[in-house]
C-alpha cells in the first residue's frame, strides 16, 4: 500500500479517517461509563467483577494496558476503513484495472483540484505537454488544430468530409488513463497486403494505412449525425480522457503559406516541408471556433500555446478571430512553449526570436506574457536528424515591450528533438503561476 500517496494533503482521506476514529472512541466512553454503572450492582470479587478485569486487562500494568488498547484500537479502525472503502471502491473500477486503490482515489480527488489549463496546437509536441501536465491537474482541454491533409486523417477528409482527426487521436492518446495500452490501440494502422500479417491486411486502398483512432472518431461523428464535436465529446467519455480534447472548429482548414519568392504552396503536409515561409493563412477564413473551446479559454488558470510547428501546428488555431480574441481577453497567464529544436522546412535556421516574432505578426502584440524556451544542449542527437537546436537569441529585434523569457531544461535527453514531458509540465506550471502577480500589477495600472 503506497502510504505517502494516502498522506498526499488534499486527497480527502484522513480527515474522515479521523472522525470515523473519534466516533469509536465516543462509543468507548459511552460503554465503559454504562459498564461502570452496571458493575456497581454487583458485589466485589464475584464472577462478573473477574470477567470485568479479564477484558479490561488488569492483570497488566497500567501503562502498557493502555498502550495494548491504543495499538489493537488503531489497527482495527484502520483495518475495518480500508476494507469499507475498498468495497465501495472496487465497484467503480473496471474489473481489469490494475491501478492501486490510493491511486484511483488521488486521480479523482487531487487532480480534479489542478489549476485549469487550457493547451493550443496539434502535432507531437502538444502531446508530449500533456502526457506530463495529467500528472498534475485532470482540468486541462486541448484545443486542437483541424488542418491537416496528409496521411489517414488526409484520406478520411476527403472521402467522408470530415475534420482531420489524426492530432485529435494523438492528444486523446495521450489523456487516457489506461495510457499507454490506449495509445498503442489509437494508433494501430492497419498494414497494406505485403503477407506480413495476412488476417489484419487490407486489400487495395480498403483500410491499409488507417489509424484505429482515426476510424474510431470517424464512426463516432457518423453515430452523432455527422456532428463532428459531438463525436469527439463522446470519444473523451468512451476512452476515460483525463480532461477534454476539443477541435478548434468542426470545419475542416486549409493551410496557404507565401514563400520569399512570392509563390504560394497549399496544404499543411506541403507547407511542413517548405523553407522561407513569409506569410500563412486558412480558408475559409470565417469559421466558427468550437463552444467548448471558446468556455474553456474563458474560464482557464493558465493558457498555453505550444509546443508544436509553428506555421503548421499553431497558427492555424490562432488565426481563427474568435479564437485569437478569446486569448487576448482572457484574465489567465498566457505562456509559449518554443520547440527545442528547429524544423527541416518550415522552421530550419529560425531562432527563438523568430519563433515568437512569427506568431506575432500573425497574430497580435499582446498574445504572450510568458516565453518558455530549452536552456539544455547537451541531449542526445538522433542520427537521422538534420536541424538544430533553438538558438537562444532574445529579444525580438524591434519588438517594444517584449515577453517574459523563462528558460529550463524541459528536453528529452534521449533526444534532442523532443521535450522531456515530466519536465516540461513542471517548467510551465512553475512558469504560469510565477506569472499571475505580474497579470494582477498590469491589470491594477490599466484599471
Amino acid at each position: 500500500m503506497n502510504l505517502r500517496r494516502w498522506l498526499t494533503p488534499g486527497i480527502g482521506v484522513k480527515r474522515w479517517l479521523l472522525v470515523v476514529f473519534l466516533g469509536l472512541l465516543l462509543l468507548a466512553l459511552g460503554f465503559a461509563h454504562m459498564l461502570r454503572q452496571i458493575s456497581r450492582d454487583f458485589e466485589p470479587g464475584g464472577p462478573f467483577d473477574a470477567m470485568v478485569d479479564l477484558i479490561t486487562l488488569q492483570f497488566l500494568p497500567f501503562p502498557v494496558r493502555g498502550l495494548v488498547v491504543v495499538v489493537l484500537g488503531l489497527g482495527l479502525v484502520g483495518l475495518g476503513s480500508y476494507r469499507v472503502i475498498r468495497v465501495v471502491t472496487d465497484t467503480l473500477r473496471a474489473p481489469d484495472a490494475d491501478q492501486p486503490l490510493v491511486e484511483v482515489i488521488y486521480q479523482k480527488r487531487f487532480l480534479a483540484r489542478g489549476p485549469k489549463v487550457v493547451a493550443i496546437g496539434g502535432g507531437t509536441g502538444l502531446s508530449a505537454l500533456l502526457r506530463g501536465l495529467k500528472e498534475h491537474t485532470s482540468n486541462i482541454t486541448a484545443v486542437v488544430t483541424v488542418a491537416d491533409d496528409g496521411g489517414s486523417s488526409g484520406v478520411l477528409r476527403q472521402e467522408l468530409g470530415i475534420a482531420p482527426m489524426g492530432d485529435i487521436r494523438n492528444c486523446i492518446a495521450a489523456l487516457a488513463d489506461a495510457e499507454p495500452l490506449m495509445n498503442e490501440l489509437l494508433q494501430y494502422r492497419f498494414p497494406a497486403n505485403d503477407g506480413t500479417h495476412p488476417a489484419l491486411a487490407a486489400e487495395g486502398p480498403g483500410l491499409a494505412g488507417h489509424a484505429v483512432g482515426n476510424l474510431l472518431l470517424a464512426a463516432m461523428t457518423a453515430i452523432e449525425g455527422g456532428d463532428f464535436e459531438e463525436g469527439v465529446r463522446r470519444i473523451n467519455r468512451i476512452l476515460a480522457v483525463r480532461g477534454q480534447v476539443v477541435p478548434v472548429t468542426a470545419t475542416p482548414l486549409t493551410l496557404h503559406a507565401r514563400i520569399a519568392d512570392g509563390s504560394t504552396v497549399d496544404g499543411q503536409s506541403r507547407i511542413m516541408r517548405t523553407a522561407d515561409i513569409e506569410r500563412v493563412w486558412i480558408t475559409p477564413d470565417d469559421v466558427l471556433a468550437s463552444d467548448d473551446a471558446l468556455a474553456a479559454i474563458a474560464d482557464a488558470d493558465l493558457i498555453v500555446i505550444g509546443p508544436g510547428s509553428v506555421y503548421t501546428s499553431l497558427l492555424p488555431s490562432l488565426l481563427i478571430p474568435a479564437i485569437r480574441d478569446a486569448v487576448l481577453a482572457t484574465p489567465a497567464p498566457r505562456l509559449y512553449v518554443c520547440n527545442v529544436a528547429t524544423q527541416e522546412g518550415e522552421t530550419l535556421g529560425m531562432d527563438l526570436a523568430g519563433h515568437v516574432r512569427a506568431i506575432v505578426d500573425h497574430t497580435a502584440r499582446g498574445i504572450f506574457d510568458v516565453v518558455l524556451a530549452n536552456n539544455r544542449f547537451d541531449a542526445r542527437t538522433p542520427v537521422e536528424w538534420h536541424a538544430e537546436a533553438v538558438r537562444l537569441h532574445w529579444p525580438p529585434p524591434g519588438m517594444a515591450d517584449p515577453p517574459h523569457l523563462v528558460l529550463d531544461d524541459v528536453v528529452d535527453p534521449d533526444n534532442a528533438h523532443h521535450h522531456d514531458p515530466t519536465h516540461l509540465a513542471a517548467a510551465v506550471l512553475k512558469a504560469g503561476e510565477a506569472e499571475i502577480p505580474r497579470r494582477r500589477q498590469a491589470a491594477g495600472r490599466t484599471a
